[in-house]
C-alpha cells in the first residue's frame, strides 16, 4: 500500500509534457501576438537608438633587449660614489597592461582634449566640448534619464550644481569635476583595447556617433598610448644618458682647466732645467693624462648612452591603420530583433504555463 502511494505521488510529480504542449497550442494566438508586439518594439528601439561607428587600429609593439652590461659607466658611477644598481636596466610595459594605461586618469583626461571634426561645426572641437555643447542625446537616453535616472536628476536639482573643485597643484592630487566623471564613464564604454598574447597583437577601438570623429579619436588614443609606452621604456636609458652627460661636462671643464694650466706652465718654464720645475711638470702631466683618460671614456659612454636611448625606443609595427568606418557598428538590427523576439517568447510562455500552473494548484487546494 505504501509503495503504491509512493508511485502515485511520483507519477504526479513528473512533468506532463503532453499537457504543456497542449497548453502552448491552445494559447498559440496569444504567444504569436506577444512575439509580434515585441518584434515591432524591437524595430522601434532599433530606429530610435543612436548610431555608432567604430574605428580600429591594430599594431604590434616591438622592443629590443636593453638588459646589457653597463661596462665602464658602472665603474665611473662607483668612483663618483653613486650606486646605480638596477636603475639603468631597461624596463618595458607588457602589452597586457595597456588597458590599465588606457583606463588611467591622466590618459582619459588627455582624451577629453582630443580634437575631432563633427558635421555641425566647421572647425575642430574637443571631445569634451562636443558632448557638452554639440551632441544631441537620443530618445532612449532621455527616457533612461527620466525613468531609471530620475532619482539622480531630482537629487542633483535639490542639491544644486556643485562648485568646481579648488585645484592646488602643489599638493599633487588630481581633482575631477562631475562632468569629467560623466565623460570618463562614457569613454569606458566607447574605447576598448584587446591584446593577443600568442601573436603579440594589440587592437584598439573607439566608437563615436560620427565616423570621422571615431577615426580621429582612435588615432589620437593610439598615438597617446604609444607615447606613454615609449616614455616609460626609455626612462631608465634617458636617466643613464643624463647622468653620463653631466659627468662628461664636468670632466670636460676639468680637462680644459688642466690643459690650460699645463700649457701655461710649459710656456713659463721652456728653458728651465731645475729638478723642482721638472717634477712639477711631471705632476701636472700625470694629472692631465688621468683627466684626459676619464674624459675620453666618458665621451665614449655618452655616445653609447645616446645609442641606447634610440635602441630602447619601442617600434610599433602597424598591422591595420585607422580608417574612417563606412558602416555603423551599432545597433545591429538582427541582434536587436533577436533579443526582443526571444524576450517575447520567454514572457508569453511564462504567462501561459504560469497561468495553467496556478489554475491547477488552485483546483487542488479547492478539492482538498
Amino acid at each position: 500500500m505504501g509503495q503504491q502511494s509512493f508511485n502515485i505521488a511520483k507519477s504526479e510529480d513528473k512533468i506532463d509534457l503532453v499537457a504543456i504542449a497542449k497548453s502552448i497550442w491552445i494559447s498559440r494566438i496569444l504567444i504569436f501576438s506577444v512575439v509580434g508586439v515585441f518584434f515591432l518594439l524591437g524595430i522601434v528601439v532599433y530606429l530610435i537608438t543612436p548610431r555608432e561607428y567604430s574605428a580600429t587600429s591594430v599594431f604590434i609593439p616591438q622592443t629590443s633587449d636593453s638588459n646589457k652590461s653597463l661596462g665602464g659607466l658602472g665603474n665611473l658611477a662607483s668612483v663618483a660614489g653613486i650606486n646605480l644598481g638596477n636603475a639603468l636596466v631597461g624596463q618595458e610595459i607588457p602589452p597586457s597592461l595597456y588597458p590599465k594605461i588606457v583606463g588611467s586618469v591622466s590618459f582619459r583626461l588627455a582624451l577629453l582634449e582630443a580634437p575631432i571634426d563633427i558635421s555641425t561645426v566647421s572647425e575642430q572641437v574637443s571631445y569634451q566640448d562636443y558632448y557638452e555643447n554639440h551632441h544631441r542625446s537620443g530618445v532612449l537616453s532621455a527616457i533612461k534619464k527620466y525613468t531609471i535616472g530620475l532619482p539622480g536628476v531630482i537629487l542633483r536639482t535639490v542639491r544644486g550644481t556643485p562648485a568646481e573643485p579648488l585645484v592646488r597643484e602643489e599638493d599633487g592630487f588630481v581633482r575631477l569635476t562631475e562632468k569629467q566623471v560623466e565623460h570618463f564613464r562614457r569613454l569606458d564604454n566607447q574605447i576598448s583595447i584587446a591584446f593577443n598574447d600568442k601573436e603579440g597583437i594589440v587592437q584598439l577601438s573607439v566608437a563615436m556617433p560620427e565616423p570621422l570623429a571615431s577615426a580621429q579619436m582612435t588615432k589620437f588614443a593610439e598615438q597617446l598610448l604609444q607615447k606613454e609606452v615609449i616614455a616609460y621604456k626609455i626612462q631608465n636609458a634617458q636617466e643613464q644618458l643624463n647622468f653620463t652627460e653631466q659627468r662628461y661636462l664636468e670632466k670636460k671643464k676639468e680637462f680644459d682647466e688642466v690643459q690650460l694650466r699645463l700649457g701655461n706652465f710649459r710656456d713659463r718654464n721652456q728653458n728651465v732645467t731645475s729638478s723642482v720645475v721638472l717634477n712639477q711638470m711631471q705632476k701636472i702631466e700625470a694629472e692631465y693624462n688621468l683627466v684626459f683618460n676619464v674624459y675620453t671614456e666618458l665621451a665614449k659612454q655618452l655616445e653609447q648612452s645616446k645609442l641606447q636611448v634610440s635602441k630602447d625606443t619601442p617600434i610599433f609595427s602597424l598591422i591595420q591603420p585607422v580608417t574612417v568606418p563606412a558602416q555603423k557598428s551599432a545597433p545591429r538590427l538582427i541582434l536587436v530583433l533577436s533579443g526582443f523576439v526571444i524576450l517575447g517568447i520567454i514572457l508569453s510562455l511564462s504567462y501561459v504555463l504560469g497561468k495553467d500552473f496556478i489554475a491547477k494548484t488552485k483546483a487542488q487546494w479547492d478539492e482538498a
